[in-house]
């Protein structure tokens, strides 16, 4: 068989070796990131983190067995008098309240790479800035996605049955997804501002806990004083929770659903502007 390397002038170009005669010949620069393959980029790379660091998918995982397991077994029999009917009622709010307290590590994300000096390196880039962050939300919402997946699997193991069928579960995690991609904006804004991640904690835990606890996620607001109810009817986790349980039990309300829209849309108008002037302020 010969093996000989054929002479330098009889090697074919192929096709990347024309692109890039061309481009030397012409100095023509090629076309830029567009918005949408700019923020899939940056999506990809979040998944890549959590490839190469699958650690982060712990609390994924860990947080909704935990609260499934707690609450069912600890308050199912004193609550509903079962802890079948009990997870009836509990299982959208434990998905919801899993889900949203996610929600805090784009944040966590975000301003680790910004102590770190990557965010100066993006910010040089010529591609659709916001790309970054909304990249790092598109990947989060890979996270939100699992944690959902998991809480279903284990209330199904324990014996959870939705009545809305699979339609209604899916439509209840897609507006699950949607809400937390809204909300994702608070944590990157208070990323960039705050100076550690410990802070980050400490905001996060005053605001993420009220919004949890003090809502219809564990009992009928119906039990509440009325002080303490009037809160609990108007904050938008207990809306949340409202509409997914309509979905998932097959007695959906449009209002519920519209005013679900409704809070993400006013979320993401203040704070994506309010992040994308910080970001752009950022030193």
């Amino acid at each position: 068989m010969n093996t000989t390397t054929p002479p330098m002038h009889e090697i074919t170009p192929g096709p990347d070796h024309q692109a890039v005669n061309v481009a030397l010949i012409t100095r023509r620069k090629p076309d830029g990131a567009n918005a949408l393959s700019a923020s899939v980029t940056f999506g990809w790379r979040a998944m890549l983190k959590i490839k190469h660091v699958p650690e982060q998918l712990f609390d994924v995982t860990a947080f909704p067995i935990m609260f499934i397991l707690m609450f069912t077994y600890l308050f199912g029999g004193a609550i509903a008098g079962s802890t079948g009917a009990y997870l009836q009622y509990l299982l959208p709010g434990i998905m919801a309240q899993t889900v949203v307290m996610l929600s805090m590590y784009t944040g966590l994300a975000l301003n680790n790479d910004i102590r770190k000096g990557i965010f100066d390196r993006f910010r040089s880039l010529p591609v659709w800035q916001p790309a970054v962050l909304t990249g790092a939300l598109l990947g989060d919402a890979l996270r939100y996605t699992i944690a959902s997946l998991m809480v279903v699997v284990i209330g199904f193991m324990l014996g959870f049955r939705p009545e809305g069928g699979a339609i209604g579960m899916v439509m209840a995690i897609l507006l699950l997804l949607v809400f937390t991609f809204s909300f994702s904006w608070i944590w990157t804004a208070i990323g960039i501002v705050v100076r550690s991640q410990e802070s980050l904690y400490t905001l996060s835990f005053i605001v993420l806990f009220p919004l949890t606890f003090i809502s219809n996620v564990f009992v009928h607001p119906e039990t509440m004083p009325p002080w303490l109810q009037s809160f609990v009817d108007v904050n938008p986790i207990s809306i949340l929770v409202t509409a997914m349980r309509g979905f998932i039990h097959g007695n959906i309300v449009i209002a519920d659903v519209i005013a679900v829209l409704l809070i993400s849309a006013l979320l993401v108008a203040i704070f994506g502007p309010v992040t994308m002037y910080l970001f752009r302020r950022q030193k």
